[in-house]
C-alpha cells in the first residue's frame, strides 16, 4: 500500500473522508458515494472512528473494504479515548495484519459506546509513540488553524501540534473558512521549525442549519461568510445557499493552492455531489473515457 508521507512528498495529495455506516440506508449511501468518488482518483481517503467496540469493528470493515474491493488508499482513524494502551496496541497490530499501513492519530472525544474502556492515553503524542512502537504506518495527527478548543491558548496549541508533528509524517486540519488562519498556522509551525506538510480540511456549507454545527465542532463560520449565506438565502432559498457554499469553498481551495498548500481534504459527509462540483470548478476531475455505445 502507498503510504500517504510517501505521496505528499512527491507533490500535490488530493483527499475524501468518511464516516463508517451504523445502518443499512447509510451503507447504501456510502457505497454509492465511493461509487461516485472513486473515478476522481484521489490520492488517499479516510475513515474516522469514535472509540468503543461498536465504532471499532465499523471503521476496521469500512477500511478494510476499501482496501480488498476499490482502487483506494485509506487511511483509518484511531483515538485514544475509550480504550487502554493494550487495546490500541490490539488494534493497530490487527491494521498492520489486514494491510492498512497509513493511520490518523487522534485524541478523541469520550465515546458514548458504554462498553468503552477507560482512557489510559491522554493525548494523540502518545498514540503516535505507540504506532512506532508496532512499526509500519504513515501516521498522519490532526491541527487546528484557530486552535483546538480545549487548548488555553494558540500558542500553547502550536506548540502542542509542533511537538506531535516530530514524531508523526503530516497533519490534516479541521476545516476552517479563512485562508489567513492557515497561512498562519503553517507560518507559525516554520518559526518552530517544523516544516512537514499540513493538508488544509475543507467542508463546504450547504445549508443555514449547519452553521451552528460547525461552531459546536469548533470551527464557526465567520461574519462575513454568514451574510454571504444569508444574502444568498434571502434571494433565491436553500438552493441558492448550497451554491453559494460551493463557491465560497471553492474560493477557498483555489486561495489555498496558490499559497502553496500541499493538497486539500475535503470532509464528505458520505455525500459526493459538493466535492465533485469543487472538484470541476478547480479543474482537478481528471479526464475519464468515453461510455461506449
Amino acid at each position: 500500500m502507498a503510504h500517504i508521507a510517501d505521496l505528499l512528498a512527491s507533490g500535490r495529495t488530493y483527499s475524501f473522508e468518511f464516516f463508517p455506516p451504523k445502518t443499512d440506508e447509510e451503507q447504501a449511501t456510502l457505497t454509492r458515494t465511493l461509487h461516485e468518488l472513486e473515478p476522481l482518483r484521489p490520492s488517499f481517503v479516510s475513515v474516522t472512528y469514535r472509540g468503543g467496540p461498536a465504532s471499532r469493528r465499523r471503521t476496521f470493515n469500512v477500511v478494510t473494504g476499501m482496501l480488498h474491493v476499490t482502487t483506494l488508499v485509506p487511511m483509518a482513524h484511531l483515538v485514544c479515548a475509550g480504550h487502554r494502551r493494550l487495546e490500541l496496541a490490539e488494534i493497530l497490530v490487527e491494521y498492520r495484519r489486514a494491510g492498512i499501513e497509513n493511520l490518523m492519530a487522534l485524541g478523541g472525544d469520550p465515546p458514548a459506546d458504554a462498553e468503552a474502556s477507560p482512557s489510559e492515553l491522554a493525548h494523540a503524542v502518545e498514540l503516535v509513540e505507540l504506532a512506532r512502537v508496532i512499526g509500519g504506518f504513515s501516521i498522519g495527527v490532526a491541527a487546528h488553524p484557530a486552535g483546538h478548543p480545549a487548548s488555553p491558548d494558540l500558542a500553547s496549541d502550536r506548540a502542542f501540534l509542533a511537538a506531535k508533528l516530530e514524531l508523526a509524517d503530516f497533519a490534516v486540519t479541521q476545516f476552517f473558512f479563512d485562508a489567513d488562519q492557515y497561512r498562519g498556522l503553517v507560518d507559525d509551525l516554520d518559526r518552530r521549525g517544523m516544516r512537514k506538510p499540513v493538508v488544509p480540511g475543507i467542508m463546504p456549507v450547504t445549508s443555514l442549519g449547519s452553521v451552528g454545527r460547525m461552531a459546536q465542532m469548533g470551527s464557526p463560520v465567520p461574519a462575513w461568510a454568514r451574510e454571504r449565506l444569508e444574502a444568498a438565502a434571502a434571494a433565491g432559498g436553500d438552493a441558492a445557499v448550497r451554491s453559494e457554499g460551493v463557491a465560497m469553498a471553492t474560493e477557498l481551495c483555489q486561495e489555498l493552492l496558490d499559497a502553496g498548500a500541499p493538497g486539500l481534504h475535503f470532509y464528505t459527509l458520505n455525500r459526493s455531489t459538493a466535492t465533485r462540483e469543487i472538484y470541476r470548478s478547480l479543474g482537478l476531475a481528471p479526464a475519464l473515457p468515453a461510455a461506449a455505445g
